[in-house]
């Protein structure tokens, strides 16, 4: 019910596809957030345990490296933030008449894009790589007639199936357009 006032729904327009990028592919921006978390650990292992043990002892020292540290961590948990809602609220959302790109550019800004399903000319899939064929997602390129217009559906699952099901509901759609 919530989508379909989101996307201002026709009332004969039914939702066949809520799409949104494979869970896999957030896994790289995961295991560098896991990474960077622990630098401090590493740095003050080096720096504070071994090569100079009594650094922490200055009434100075202490509470800047708190600081930095703090500030550090503050900096990676937004920077997590921001990948993971530019991840989660990239989507797409295909109905028996149109194509809704919904893409989150950074923490306060989006854009959303309509195409409707009898103008689509060509749908091409793109599977490239070991670990989106063995997972299974990929890129499914929507293009038009006209030269500049396309829409790209990016890391999606299942993008064969996607297509098909694309392709099958461009064609009911133009005919539905032909005969009015």
């Amino acid at each position: 019910m919530m989508l379909a006032k989101l996307i201002n729904q026709k009332p004969y327009e039914k939702i066949e596809y809520m799409l949104h990028r494979s869970g896999i592919t957030f896994l790289p921006t995961f295991f560098i957030f896991i990474l960077l978390m622990a630098v401090p650990f590493v740095l003050y292992y080096l720096i504070f345990l071994r090569l100079f043990p009594d650094l922490l002892q200055n009434i100075k020292i202490y509470p800047i490296a708190v600081l930095s540290a703090s500030i550090y961590y503050l900096s990676i948990f937004l920077f997590i933030f921001g990948e993971f809602v530019d991840f989660y609220l990239d989507s797409w959302v295909v109905t028996n008449d149109r194509i809704l790109d919904i893409e989150q550019l950074g923490l306060f800004a989006n854009t959303v894009s309509e195409l409707d399903l009898y103008r689509i000319q060509d749908v091409t899939v793109d599977v490239k790589g070991f670990f989106p064929t063995i997972f299974r997602y990929g890129n499914v390129i929507i293009k038009t007639a006209s030269g500049n217009s396309h829409v790209v559906f990016r890391n999606v699952p299942r993008p064969n199936e996607v297509g098909r099901t694309l392709i099958g509901l461009a064609e009911t759609d133009r005919k539905f357009h032909l005969t009015q």
